[in-house]
């Protein structure tokens, strides 16, 4: 009643907000899935304009990373009507499903990551719009980091919250791939810059690749018990 009051007709949504960490993560997805959608349509377009295949590559990252949020959000969304004891089989097949696209997610990003690694990826930005980005991208990776840290914490829980804290931190982590990117080519090439660029970007591949196994596992064996 008193979050009512203090917050109006959206009380129950702060309320829910503050106190359910599902909630939360759902309703964080559901914007970062609008993003998604955005970035893919972005990135296609440029691909088509300029006929890169870097831009394709990163569009087909997004659109599979648009695929796992979108099968996750609509399996808890259908969920809530669903009796309880039938929700854990439909989040069992939504997590193999998903799992299967984290795979081929991990996959799509080599090409992206060799035309980045040649320094042959275009970039239609200035040196003022590169430190916006740079500034978007350590919130973004700040906060992945710290829910993704948060849910690992977690003994038990759903397995597909698991994952969309786990898609969200691979996301940021791109978000750095293409922001190095960005940076190196804005400001210079060279012999050096191609060694930075490869090394860099191989710590961030197997980061990503790591988490997304150690996702996986934790996530087969939460669904066997």
């Amino acid at each position: 009643m008193e979050g009512k009051k203090k917050y109006g007709w959206i009380g129950p949504f702060v309320e829910a907000w503050k106190d359910d960490y599902i909630y939360k993560t759902l309703i964080s997805a559901s914007f970062s899935f609008a993003c998604t959608v955005l970035f893919a349509l972005y990135h296609g377009c440029l691909g088509i304009l300029y006929r890169s295949v870097w831009h394709w590559g990163i569009c087909a990252f997004y659109l599979l990373l648009m695929a796992i949020r979108g099968c996750i959000l609509l399996t808890e969304k259908r969920n809530r009507i669903r009796p309880e004891a039938d929700r854990p089989r439909f989040r069992y097949r939504t997590f193999l499903i998903s799992a299967a696209l984290m795979l081929a997610l991990d996959v799509s990003l080599l090409l992206p990551i060799i035309l980045m690694v040649l320094l042959d990826a275009p970039v239609n930005m200035g040196l003022v719009s590169a430190i916006a980005m740079a500034a978007y991208t350590t919130y973004k990776i700040t906060m992945a980091s710290i829910h993704f840290r948060r849910q690992s914490r977690r003994a038990c829980g759903d397995p597909l919250i698991m994952e969309l804290r786990t898609v969200n931190l691979i996301d940021a982590l791109v978000s750095i791939l293409t922001l190095q990117n960005t940076l190196i080519m804005v400001k210079q090439k060279g012999e050096d810059m191609l060694l930075v660029s490869a090394g860099s970007s191989a710590v961030i591949y197997i980061i990503i690749v790591s988490v997304t196994i150690r996702m996986l596992l934790r996530g087969i064996r939460q669904m066997a018990r």
